[in-house]
């Protein structure tokens, strides 16, 4: 068992500025993340765009902003072993910032898709950074609980996302999250590089943030590969339940129109309580693995009441989703996993990578929903995409190594 939480030393640790920056940052970074979630049908509706092509091309800039993500995802992870996690935590916000500031100002769907492009490539290192540098200065008997509480403070900013949209027109919602960004830089005083990293920095012998070296070494290839997989039921229930929620809906008979937007928050909501809950639930059980397993299951319960539980009405549906987010609550200790699987000078690569290679997946998931609705119903379809998601994600949760409680004074060779 952990050493128990108390005492002023581990509250100072918890609320540290480097904490409270990487939370406030993923904050800002999932408000951008989610935003053309939740305004993709009233965005697009302002450019004249018909239903049919809504729909269609909507699902290609979701494609473009995955794309970003995958792009971003390996640029800021090399430069954040090789540069430090601090350059690459403010070099993100203020690559996304300003790329949700010019959506403001888009007008039409190509340079929508660019400019989501651009928002992607800057989200993509938020998330790993803030991780990476968390998991680093905390004690190891506070790791898990800071990454969680860093994930489910920023979680609530699809919240304040889907509210946002509500009270102001969408181009305003674009200039909130690029405003709140830039502010966030303001913040950077008093935030620290991970000591651990300063102490390898100087190591010239030691090859820092090589990407290729996750594939020459069949055990870290192993290792990262299963990384991914644990993650993809995530991005299943946020990308293919909640996001294309409005067609479930009709699938199912539901009278009352579904707000793809509210099932996104509603998921979120659940995804944030899951992620404050996940971090003590490994450090309950001293296991990453068995808090991932736990809540995986959650999750496949979940999916299955949303695609076959007979729902008929609107808040059910959105009931349903609050709990599908609270089973993918183990985000957070999906990429805490990232993190620890791998030494300091290939950390930040991984931890980056892992969960913009999961949301990547995004594109495939869409491209095998649309094949398989051609022909399957669309409840069909959508069970088809998890059934593959979940038995890669059970066996990856269930065969990589545990990481509670390791060490990340280590480097790779």
């Amino acid at each position: 068992m952990d050493q128990p939480i108390k005492g002023r030393s581990d509250i100072s640790h918890l609320f540290s500025a480097p904490v409270i920056v990487a939370a406030l940052g993923y904050f800002v970074d999932i408000y951008d993340l989610l935003l053309f979630g939740i305004v993709r049908i009233p965005s697009l509706e302002s450019m004249g765009l018909s239903k049919l092509e809504i729909s269609e091309i909507g699902a290609s800039i979701l494609n473009w902003q995955m794309g970003g993500l995958l792009v971003g995802g390996i640029l800021w992870g090399v430069l954040g072993d090789k540069k430090g996690r601090l350059s690459v935590l403010f070099g993100s916000i203020i690559t996304y910032s300003l790329a949700n500031i010019a959506c403001g100002f888009v007008q039409d769907p190509g340079t929508y898709k660019i400019l989501r492009f651009i928002a992607g490539v800057g989200l993509a290192g938020e998330l790993g950074a803030g991780i990476t540098l968390v998991s680093e200065i905390l004690p190891k008997h506070l790791r898990a609980i800071g990454t969680s509480l860093v994930a489910g403070v920023g979680l609530m900013g699809a919240v304040v996302g889907f509210f946002t949209v509500q009270f102001f027109d969408w181009r305003i919602a674009y200039f909130v999250g690029g405003g709140m960004g830039i502010s966030l830089l303001l913040l950077r005083v008093g935030v620290f590089e991970s000591g651990v990293f300063a102490d390898m920095k100087n190591q010239s012998a030691v090859s820092k943030g090589n990407f290729f070296m996750l594939f020459t070494n069949r055990d870290r290839l192993s290792r990262y590969l299963k990384c991914i997989g644990m993650g993809l039921p995530t991005w299943f229930a946020i990308g293919i339940l909640a996001t294309f929620s409005d067609e479930f809906g009709r699938a199912l008979g539901i009278e009352e129109a579904i707000q793809p937007g509210l099932t996104i928050m509603w998921c979120y909501v659940g995804l944030s309580a899951g992620d404050f809950a996940s971090g003590f639930l490994s450090h309950f059980l001293a296991s990453r693995k068995k808090a991932v397993f736990i809540l995986m299951s959650l999750t496949l319960i979940a999916s299955s009441v949303y695609l076959y539980g007979g729902i008929q009405q609107a808040r059910h549906l959105y009931a349903v989703a609050l709990l599908l987010g609270l089973g993918i609550g183990y985000w957070a200790m999906f990429v805490t996993i990232g993190a620890e699987q791998f030494g300091t000078n290939l950390r930040a690569t991984a931890a980056t990578t892992i969960p913009n290679m999961v949301r990547g997946t995004v594109i495939g998931m869409t491209t095998l929903f649309g094949l398989f609705k051609q022909s399957f119903s669309v409840l069909d379809a959508g069970a088809l995409v998890g059934l593959i998601c979940f038995v890669i994600g059970y066996y990856s949760i269930l065969t990589i190594p545990e990481t509670h409680g390791r060490d990340l004074n280590f480097l790779e060779k």
